[in-house]
């Protein structure tokens, strides 16, 4: 019996391979700008991040999304991820 494979993508903050369903993903689209992509649908180059504070904010103060994005990263689209991220304290 075949097993199915879990999509697996690493998180641009800490690094670690997790599955998409646990990431969020950030979409560089060249008609919409920066968005967020909860349902992996858009067209563009994307990052992927842990839904966790902690990568966020890591990710923030490294500049990491803007790197994988190649686009300069705003606050709005920070507080946009802060309503899918989950504190893990």
């Amino acid at each position: 019996m075949k097993t199915k494979k879990i999509p697996m993508r690493k998180c641009v903050a800490c690094g670690e391979n997790k599955p998409k369903k646990d990431l969020l993903r950030i979409v560089n689209n060249k008609e919409e700008g920066i968005l967020i992509d909860p349902t992996g649908k858009k067209n563009g180059r994307g990052a992927y991040i842990c839904k966790d504070v902690k990568c966020v904010e890591l990710a923030k103060k490294n500049k990491n999304i803007s790197h994988a994005l190649s686009a300069e990263i705003n606050e709005e689209i920070y507080k946009e991820i802060a309503n899918y991220v989950v504190d893990s304290e």
